[in-house]
């Protein structure tokens, strides 16, 4: 039995990467960015060989507006009900992020309504929502206020979830931290799981599992099919060495005014395992996509080194920055010998760990655990007004869900769906086979 998904908010394929490598099958994903879809079908749409989508005749491969895919393609999703497994997506972030401004009245804080519209029109057996930390805290507030949900300062996070109860759902939500599943980021992200079951019945009888404990419980295995250690997290220079500039570099293919790094040798299980192709091979090339150095200025590199010289892994104090004479708010010069601070979409933000710059979009996407031949498209990045209605490279993987967490997650829904009884679901040992077949991978 296959077990399908759909996902909305696709961006450039972060989640949906994780999920097809644990077993899931991609019917269509809704993403509206030229720049983000183009990466999308790049990779995971019109590529000759898996991991890629089963793409439906009535979608054409384009962007798409999530605000009006349902009732434009109303008959067709109604044709799908009951035949789609999970719906998946991750809305915009910046309304809630405490990395922005945290708006209360940003209008994409509204736009999950549209998820749940498609929840309702196609019930899925299960809905796997990600987002930051935000959508869980009250504006106004720092951390989550546990409490009814008529509190005054109920959460997005609650709507969604009292949503989705009235749907018939049973909610499961939580943090988790991207590092715990071989991610070498500190990546807090908020996580939603309803699923369409009767909560009185399971497999053994015995009561439900929730999914967090599940994730929780293959956590190990994960790690080691996928060669990775699990005792402790992994770090920026172990997962990035391999891409220093001190290796070499030569004029970019794309552009001759900017430099492109090379590879040196892979160090370690994370780069070899980032390094390979798509069916699991080494990989031979030696140039990386998307390693394209920025074009510091002199005194751009002399401000980089002064910031290196204070405290690293961390934020820059606001009395270094006053010291320093920098406006910026946010700037981490990072520690080399701990995973990476949670990046964001602005590139400046994070400071290589041994070199006076910013990170290259692959590296960008090596911390968020793209393997590297996942290929990027579009503008390198953007300013100004056009930041907010533009998915330039580096946007599109600060946003992503990294991958490797999205496969975990992946799997341990599939084991969640072997441990019950789902409202209209026969038997789900194909996928539970499948579950046990990915994990048993060296």
């Amino acid at each position: 039995m296959e077990y399908t998904y759909v996902d909305l908010f696709a961006g450039c394929g972060g989640l949906s990467l994780g999920l097809m490598k644990a077993g899931w099958k991609g019917l269509f994903a809704v993403e509206k960015d030229n720049m983000a879809f183009e990466t999308l079908k790049h990779n995971l749409i019109t590529c000759s060989e898996p991991p890629k989508f089963d793409w439906p005749d009535w979608l054409p491969v384009e962007p798409c507006d999530v605000t009006a895919f349902a009732e434009h393609y109303r008959r067709e999703l109604e044709n799908l009900k009951g035949n789609v497994t999970m719906i998946v997506g991750g809305s915009p972030c910046q309304g809630f992020s405490f990395a922005g401004r945290r708006d209360s009245s940003d209008e994409r804080n509204r736009l999950f309504s549209h998820c749940i519209r498609l929840v309702e029109l196609l019930s899925p057996l299960l809905v796997l929502l990600e987002n930051v930390r935000g959508i869980a805290v009250p504006f106004g507030s720092s951390e989550p206020i546990h409490g009814d949900k008529g509190d005054i300062r109920a959460t997005v996070a609650d709507e969604i979830a009292t949503a989705l109860e009235n749907l018939g759902y049973r909610v499961y939500s939580g943090l988790i931290d991207a590092s715990m599943y071989g991610v070498p980021q500190k990546r807090c992200r908020y996580i939603l799981v309803a699923a369409k079951i009767d909560a009185r019945v399971t497999r053994n009888g015995q009561g439900i599992a929730s999914p967090f404990s599940i994730l929780q419980e293959l956590r190990l295995d994960f790690l080691r099919s996928h060669g990775l250690m699990a005792e402790e997290a992994i770090t920026t220079e172990v997962a990035l060495s391999d891409l220093e500039r001190r290796h070499g570099e030569r004029p970019a293919k794309e552009c001759s005014r900017f430099s492109e790094g090379m590879y040196s040798t892979a160090k370690g299980s994370y780069q070899r395992l980032m390094r390979v192709v798509r069916d699991g091979a080494p990989a031979s090339r030696a140039v990386p996509d998307s390693h394209r150095f920025a074009n510091h200025r002199d005194s751009t590199v002399a401000s980089f080194r002064r910031i290196m010289a204070c405290k690293r892994g961390v934020q820059l104090s606001k009395e270094d920055r006053e010291r320093l004479g920098i406006g910026k708010h946010v700037v981490i010069p990072l520690a080399a010998n701990e995973p990476c601070h949670t990046l964001t979409t602005l590139p400046d933000d994070c400071l290589h760990y041994s070199e006076p710059r910013i990170f290259t979009v692959r590296e960008y996407a090596r911390i968020q655990s793209f393997p590297d031949w996942f290929e990027f498209r579009g503008k390198y990045t953007t300013g100004g007004q056009a930041r907010r209605c533009e998915c330039p490279r580096y946007t599109q993987v600060g946003n992503a869900v990294p991958p490797l967490l999205a496969e975990a997650l992946g799997l341990s829904l599939i084991q969640f769906l072997d441990r019950i009884t789902p409202v209209g679901l026969a038997s789900s040992e194909a996928c539970a086979a499948s579950s046990r077949s990915v994990l048993a991978r060296a």
